[in-house]
């Protein structure tokens, strides 16, 4: 069996659905592609058991076949070669492949498709919701990167998504941080809750940059059905619940500092370069009309101090942050004024854009870091 197809057009498709496969699957036939030809459509599926990328392609075949095809050899095979058109051949007794290209034949061993995971079909009977690509890419971009990296609480390795009668919120929080991102042209006739894993969602957030159109979501049981165009995205969501993130949303916070971002964001870079390698650690003094930014690393003896212009009311206060984790903060917010809302240098601090997109409200909040005096920091 055969079909031509051209390089770039096969490698735009693979490329966004390569991210699910993993390097040492614990299941072997999962270091593979899933191609199935049936009438015109090749659709290739990627699977790492937790969740699965399946993206559908038009050709010029009537035939129908099932294969698993290696991903890394076939990946780097056409990252190689220039825009042209590609011959596949494909022997449904041997699973063996055979690429001509137009100077060149390549020869790799697939495997029967039959040990490859059986996917979990689209439900059609299920609550649907529908939303712009525009608003998902955004929601997740702006919450993802907060999700815990550890697996000691599994819930806070993903994003908590609350789809509503009147807004959809996504909530992500590694115990330092969180962030509540809230669209009201999201809505839901039927209220649900999940929580979906951080990979799955980077992964589909990446594909979404580059697409324009409306994403239908779907949830059956654990699963969660993502579709957009011609690429399904499943996973399964975490079955943990997730802690009552609104009670550590500080009330009022009293005391208001507005500062340029960029220029706040600049400084810390700055300082990070100067503050202890482990900690991370910046202080903030703050006082009427101005802040200053100080970090050390005694061990090694370096030092930096920074004074920015800001409109601050409020009382003298003097406050830690890990560098890395405000910077990461900053990075993800558009506006070029934000506010920042602090009630004692041990309470948590919020951060808001000054300007925001039509219908969305963002909100993010830094818990401090308890700020050590010279004596407790190593000597060199």
């Amino acid at each position: 069996m055969q079909f031509t197809i051209s390089t770039r057009r096969l490698l735009k498709h693979l490329s966004a659905i390569n991210g699910v496969v993993v390097s040492n699957p614990v299941v072997p036939i999962l270091a593979n592609f899933l191609f199935e030809i049936d009438h015109g459509k090749l659709a290739i599926t990627a699977s790492d058991l937790q969740m699965s990328m399946t993206t559908e392609l038009s050709i010029d075949i009537v035939d129908s076949a099932r294969v698993a095809v290696p991903a890394r050899i076939l990946m780097d095979t056409l990252k190689g070669f220039p825009e042209q058109p590609l011959t596949f051949s494909i022997d449904p007794n041997t699973y063996a492949i055979t690429i001509c290209s137009a100077n060149g034949v390549y020869k790799l061993a697939g495997e029967n498709a039959a040990d490859f995971p059986k996917l979990a079909a689209l439900p059609k009977d299920t609550n649907q919701i529908t939303l712009s690509s525009a608003v998902l890419h955004r929601a997740v971009r702006q919450t993802v990167f907060a999700a815990s990296q550890d697996d000691i609480h599994p819930a806070l390795g993903g994003v908590y998504v609350i789809l509503g009668k009147e807004d959809a919120r996504f909530v992500a929080t590694d115990g330092h941080r969180l962030v509540r991102y809230i669209h009201k042209s999201v809505v839901s006739d039927v209220p649900q809750a999940f929580v979906v894993p951080r990979k799955p969602l980077g992964l589909f957030s990446q594909l979404l940059s580059d697409i324009e159109g409306d994403v239908q979501l779907k949830l059956t049981g654990h699963n969660l059905y993502f579709q957009v165009n011609d690429t399904l995205l499943v996973t399964r969501t975490i079955e943990q619940e997730y802690p009552d993130y609104e009670n550590v949303i500080p009330v009022d916070n009293p005391f208001h500092l507005d500062v340029n971002r960029t220029d706040l964001l600049n400084a810390l870079k700055r300082m990070a370069i100067y503050a202890n390698r482990t900690t991370h650690q910046v202080k903030m003094v703050l006082q009427e009309g101005k802040m200053k930014l100080i970090a050390e690393d005694l061990e090694f003896s370096n030092e930096a101090s920074e004074t920015l212009h800001c409109s601050y009311k409020g009382r003298d206060i003097t406050i830690g942050f890990n560098a890395k984790l405000l910077i990461e903060l900053l990075n993800n917010l558009a506006s070029e004024e934000v506010e920042m809302r602090f009630e004692a240098p041990q309470k948590a601090v919020l951060i808001l854009p000054k300007t925001q997109e039509k219908q969305e409200d963002v909100l993010l909040l830094i818990m401090p870091v308890v700020l050590k005096s010279a004596s407790e920091h190593p000597k060199a």
